[in-house]
């Protein structure tokens, strides 16, 4: 059975699929394809993001690396990188993830292996159509610390706390900013210039630091 949509992503979703199939078509696509896989026990999302789902990725991405910069600490960046476990039946392509509390233990890594190194600390997730797949069982079955998820109007921040995701106000990684400050600069990215908006969201990190 497969099922599609679109608007702001193309998703074709395919039934009945064996880890072993999912592997292949992983290898065989390469790293280079325009769409992303998300995995569930059988389950296979074939997503192809269009441009009103990768300007807010990019956004994200940008904010990250400025709190990280301001706030001095070392990040590892993942991008969309396949995180699978076979053991869980689980695997998803992130927007974008970021070793952050773990950066040491992955520093100067040229693979990934989540069955011996540890999960990305944070992963962002976009979806502005729906999906039918349960990415937050997917992300929570990879041990993902945080999660930013947004849907174009609302995002959400979640915390992994024994096993179930908790929706939670401030950042894990990222304590000084709560999930409305992250809102706010996203709302305004769909009006502002980008260099505007980055200056903006800078100055406001290095206020946020004296407080």
């Amino acid at each position: 059975m497969i099922t599609t949509s679109s608007i702001a992503e193309q998703r074709t979703v395919l039934h009945n699929i064996s880890w072993e199939t999912f592997e292949t078509l992983l290898a065989e696509t390469g790293e280079d394809r325009g769409s992303r896989f998300a995995y569930e026990d059988g389950n296979l999302e074939i997503m192809t993001p269009l441009f009103e789902h990768e300007n807010p990725k990019i956004q994200f991405d940008r904010f990250i690396l400025i709190l990280a910069q301001e706030l001095e600490i070392e990040i590892k960046s993942a991008g969309s990188t396949t995180l699978k476990r076979r053991i869980a039946k689980r695997g998803i392509e992130p927007d974008n993830c970021y070793y952050i509390q773990n950066e040491l233990a992955v520093r100067g890594q040229e693979t990934l292996n989540l069955e011996t190194d540890p999960a990305p600390d944070l992963a962002i997730e976009i979806d502005i159509t729906s999906s039918s797949i349960n990415k937050l069982g997917i992300y929570s079955a990879l041990g993902i610390a945080e999660l930013w998820r947004y849907n174009g109007r609302d995002l959400k921040f979640y915390q992994l706390r024994e096993g179930q995701y908790v929706e939670c106000e401030f950042s894990i990684a990222f304590p000084i900013i709560s999930v409305s400050d992250i809102s706010r600069f996203i709302q305004q990215s769909k009006t502002m210039g980008e260099i505007a908006l980055l200056k903006l969201f800078r100055a406001w990190v290095e206020l946020k630091k004296l407080a």
